[in-house]
């Protein structure tokens, strides 16, 4: 062997193993040349043919033998003690092919999970597995795992020509086997890493990949079929967000799909989210920084563990909506960050890549190959696991390049503008192609400022020059603060806080939104929801019923946090989940928290039942002002319609006191109402001050309608009223 070949194999720099290695027609014969650390002897059969090779030191073992061609060949091993009899991952040829090359060149491997990682398969008429890695700036890689006592000096990849890939068939291992890479970087220096594609990884704190495979059967082949029959903003969307490995503490993914089914079921949810389930070192993180963009967190159980808790969910008409995290990922060593010795998923520049607020690094998402690792992701999830929606984590600390940076900590764009021109082009990229890919699925934008267009479609140009971002939805976050804040004040004082209550129907047709009620509002803190609300218990619980009225009436789809859904009092904690045991009929007050939870089932049961509450949720024609300035007397009141302009009568009252005959503006096409949900019923746990009878309109003029009904108006609750 050339004495260059040969170093380069020892110090695990060599870009074409293949070339060197394994067997190859020379002057004279057949040449035989195997890398076998550690051995004592090496022997090649073929047929009835069994030729010793040459030792030739630290590893090296070769032979010339008298062939015109190759044969088929395997290996025996002598290694001290034992012996081993494999097939030569040396004599095959690549199995990634020109097109998948040049795909991933360009950017634009929308199945990019299907050719990197590693993948069980069968190659030339034999079973292994292969490994492929992008890593361009690595002088040289080797796969180090169980199957080769964590030592890759014998197994050197090939760099598959310019585009940064490098493979390796290792025959006869197969599904269970951990691995990583090891990199040889630029200086010289070792890192060894777990494969940014893995599919599958230990259970933290262990960080090996797993080579697996899936054998799930999907049951929800009704689901998919009927999930794209309706657009998200026109349809009910009431969402239950969910900490999978703290709802109950414990839980594999196969035992929740016993019981989480069934609870959101129960409570008339159409949707649950799940808070990141994408592998992730710090369980404190709640997924938020992830490490295993393309494996379901080992922590609950296997890639098909987590299959069948999606099945189980749309098998009870459940969608599933997973949260998701392309805005940055951590610094652990043997992950993402500087992969190949140099910035590679991160941008090279150090104030692009270090991201102000949580310690990370910010992907770089003008490089192809990294937006193509995203874009693939998102796909990734909807189409192998069956998601029906991406809520993106974080998307304004994606667009601007000034966010949580002082001046002289970041560099304007190309115009001079503060905006992240690749950020913007990545989230259209990857909103249009799941959109085109996927029908029926939705995404969902975590964004917490007036950016234009967030929900518009991204070949639509609007007054800011850019094209839409192509979300299906996003978070109202203004909606959120501005109420919260209105419901933490006394109700005394609320009068002089009105506008908080009223302002978010001023820019409700802006966006396509979601109302947010999410973990983020009852932690580090900010107190649970019910903990929010002033006054004592009962005024405490009378507030937080009368808030989800006003919040499930008004424009836009709903969310809320486990554990608010029964009023706990608690913030909630990773570490125990929600207080379960406030539902214990042993407990003393399990009544109070009882009662919230049977409005919530009532708000969504009402709710799915009324398209007036959500068919024209972005569509001005759908929603229509009673009075939205009695301020003096906490209320507000509004009509919402359907398609077909059935209305929805809501009045929301936020004073502790009883109002006898309080005349609200009616329309008089409508011979009578009555209560389809009050708050303030004795089995929510409410003062019972209610309007049994139904209420006909009387035809004075109020509020600028035609005519008007006299109500009772319980003490801080909200009345829902539809026509009898």
């Amino acid at each position: 062997m050339d004495a260059g070949d040969r170093e380069r194999l020892l110090h695990g720099t060599h870009h074409a193993p293949h070339s060197v290695l394994g067997a190859h027609r020379v002057p004279g014969g057949v040449a035989f040349r195997a890398f076998r650390p550690y051995a004592r002897a090496v022997t090649v059969v073929s047929g009835g043919m069994t030729v010793d090779l040459h030792d030739d030191g630290d590893g090296f073992f070769s032979g010339l033998l008298p062939l015109r061609e190759v044969p088929a060949y395997r290996l025996r091993v002598m290694y001290e003690g034992t012996e081993l009899e494999t097939e030569d991952a040396y004599r095959f040829l690549p199995t990634l092919g020109e097109l998948d090359l040049h795909l991933i060149g360009e950017g634009r491997h929308e199945e990019l999970w299907t050719v990197l990682g590693a993948h069980p398969m069968t190659h030339q008429g034999v079973d292994g597995t292969r490994f492929s890695v992008w890593a361009p700036n690595a002088r040289g890689v080797r796969v180090a795992g169980s199957f080769n006592f964590w030592d890759g000096a014998g197994f050197p990849m090939r760099s598959l020509g310019s585009s940064g890939v490098w493979e390796l068939f290792v025959p006869g291992i197969g599904e269970g086997e951990l691995y990583k890479f090891e990199i040889t970087r630029p200086d010289g220096s070792k890192t060894v890493r777990a494969d940014p594609m893995a599919r599958r990884t230990e259970v933290p704190p262990a960080t090996s990949s797993i080579v697996t495979s899936s054998r799930y059967e999907w049951g929800d082949a009704q689901w998919l079929e009927r999930r794209a029959e309706t657009p998200a903003h026109r349809a009910p969307l009431s969402v239950y967000e969910v900490h999978l490995p703290s709802w109950r503490p414990g839980l594999t993914y196969r035992q929740l799909a016993d019981q989480l089914p069934a609870y959101v079921k129960d409570l008339g949810f159409t949707h649950v989210e799940l808070m990141p389930v994408a592998e992730h070192p710090f369980g404190g993180s709640w997924g938020y920084q992830v490490t295993g963009f393309y494996a379901p967190t080992a922590r609950m159980g296997t890639p098909d563990d987590f299959k069948y808790l999606v099945d189980a969910l749309h098998r009870a008409g459940i969608g599933v909506i997973m949260d998701w995290v392309p805005a940055h990922f951590p610094r652990d060593e043997w992950a993402l960050a500087e992969f190949d010795g140099r910035p590679l998923y991160e941008h090279s520049d150090p104030l692009r890549a270090a991201h102000p607020d949580w310690g990370t690094l910010e992907f770089d998402f003008g490089r192809r190959e990294v937006r193509n690792f995203l874009v693939a992701n998102a796909l990734y999830w909807c189409e192998e696991f069956h998601i029906d929606g991406l809520r993106v984590d974080a998307v304004a600390s994606m667009l601007y390049l000034d966010y949580s940076r002082e001046p002289g900590e970041w560099t304007p764009n190309e115009h001079g503008g503060r905006e992240n021109l690749d950020a913007v082009a990545f989230l259209q990229e990857m909103n249009a192609t799941v959109y085109r890919r996927v029908p029926g699925v939705v995404t969902i934008a975590e964004e917490s400022t007036a950016w234009d267009g967030v929900t518009r479609a991204t070949h639509h140009r609007g007054p800011s020059g850019f094209g839409g971002l192509g979300f299906g939805l996003k978070w109202n976050m203004g909606w959120m603060h501005d109420s919260l804040e209105y419901m933490s004040h006394e109700p005394v004082h609320r009068k002089y806080h009105h506008g908080e209550m009223t302002f978010s129907m001023v820019y409700a047709y802006s966006e396509n939104y979601v109302l947010p009620i999410s973990h983020d509002e009852v932690v580090h803190g900010k107190r649970s929801l019910v903990s929010k609300m002033p006054g004592d218990w009962w005024r405490q619980r009378a507030d937080l019923r009368a808030y989800l009225g006003f919040m499930w009436a008004h424009p836009g789809k709903q969310l809320l946090f486990m554990g608010q859904e029964f009023a706990q009092g608690a913030e909630w904690s990773e570490a125990h989940g929600p207080d379960w045991w406030l539902l214990d009929p042993h407990y003393g007050a399990e009544a109070d928290h009882r009662g919230v939870r049977d409005l919530v089932r009532d708000l969504n049961t009402v709710y799915r039942a009324t398209p007036a509450l959500w068919q024209y949720d972005t569509e001005p024609a759908g929603f229509r002002w009673v009075t939205g300035d009695a301020a003096d007397d906490n209320v507000l009141a509004f009509l919402r319609y359907d398609a077909d302009g059935s209305p929805l009568l809501a009045v929301c009252h936020f004073a502790p006191v009883v109002r006898h005959d309080y005349r609200v503006g009616a329309p008089d096409d409508v011979p009578a109402w009555h209560e389809a949900l009050n708050t303030d019923v004795a089995r929510y746990g409410g003062s019972d001050v209610t309007n049994p009878d139904p209420v006909k309109p009387e035809p004075q003029g109020w509020h600028g309608l035609p005519a008007s009904i006299r109500l009772t108006l319980p003490p801080l609750a909200t009345v829902w009223l539809r026509p009898a």
